[in-house]
């Protein structure tokens, strides 16, 4: 288990060129690493002082100011920490890679309220728990298994969620989906909560900008391997796009439909499509840039066995097949 400090203690002075800016404005500039609503709540605890004084934000600067940082990072989650074993793909003071299982939720919630990811973290590390979603800066459903990056400081937090809203982070996809797809393609349409069923998400007009990027990594008879990337991150969204197009992922019960299945496939085959229980979806890369040192970062992992040995099947299908 490691634990690093959570406390923070940095000072910086307002330029004088920045005569006539706002308090809250300049803070934002000169702690770049923080959010600006996270430094607006200092200002408000008096945590950000300017020459030794708490100010309102909106508090108009002369410039060559001293502003003073002494935040304590309070508890930002009430999860409680367990020993469930982690696979850690990468780890320094900054960034925790890991290498998700399927059937592990990442969130507690109503119902799970232990066993998720977030326990885990939180005994792996304890000072997570001063952080916003104990670190997590994306998250992968339940059934979904493959890379997650979580972020060991607020500074890395922030930059972190700063690199996924502009769309620097790289994230890869194996996805294993119903029909015969050519060629590759990008599936821009915007997704929202189902319009009637609200757990559920959906292609719909009120929804937010979603764009997905797929290319075919490698046909079956009637099921095709696809390596999707994603452009924004919404609830599900590969799911749900890949329903749209009518080629759902292959054991989603919430978008998939029945299984399919080739013409004549023998049992083995006809059984591990049947029997294989949630989305054959796995997030295969992720790529970004080092919070701290700006390197460029990446990191791969295979699917996991039963992902693997389904596709096997489809490969010997094929294999039996050929000529008829």
């Amino acid at each position: 288990m490691s634990k690093i400090d959570a406390n923070l203690h940095l000072s910086a002075t307002v330029p004088i060129e920045w005569a006539g800016y706002r308090l809250d404005r300049a803070a934002a500039l000169l702690f770049d690493q923080f959010s600006r609503s996270l430094l607006q709540k200092w200002i408000k605890s008096g945590q950000l002082l300017c020459d030794g004084q708490a100010l309102k934000g909106k508090e108009l600067l002369k410039g060559g100011e001293c502003l003073n940082l002494s935040a304590i990072a309070l508890e930002e989650t009430t999860a409680k920490a367990e020993a469930i074993a982690l696979h850690i793909i990468y780890e320094d003071d900054a960034l925790l890679i890991i290498n998700k299982p399927v059937g592990l939720i990442v969130h507690p919630g109503a119902g799970n309220p232990e066993h998720t990811l977030v326990n885990a973290l939180l005994h792996h590390c304890s000072s997570l728990s001063t952080l916003p979603r104990a670190g997590l800066v994306h998250r992968l459903d339940k059934d979904t298994s493959g890379l997650l990056v979580i972020a060991k400081t607020l500074s890395a937090h922030t930059h972190l969620i700063r690199q996924m809203q502009n769309r620097l982070v790289k994230r890869e996809y194996l996805a294993l989906c119903q029909g015969m797809i050519t060629a590759g393609g990008t599936i821009n349409a915007p997704i929202g909560r189902h319009p009637q069923a609200r757990t559920r998400m959906a292609v719909t007009d009120s929804g937010r900008e979603a764009i997905t990027h797929y290319r075919v990594v490698e046909r079956f008879r009637a099921h095709t391997l696809l390596r999707v990337q994603l452009e924004t991150g919404r609830t599900h969204q590969i799911r749900v796009h890949l329903a749209h197009i009518h080629h759902p992922i292959v054991g989603d019960a919430t978008y998939g439909g029945r299984p399919k299945f080739p013409p004549k496939a023998d049992v083995n085959l006809v059984t591990a499509l049947q029997n294989f229980h949630r989305q054959a979806l796995h997030a295969t890369h992720l790529a970004l840039t080092h919070p701290v040192n700006g390197e460029t970062l990446s990191w791969s992992v295979p699917c996991p066995e039963d992902m693997l040995d389904l596709i096997g099947l489809l490969q010997v299908d094929v294999s039996k097949n050929k000529g008829r």
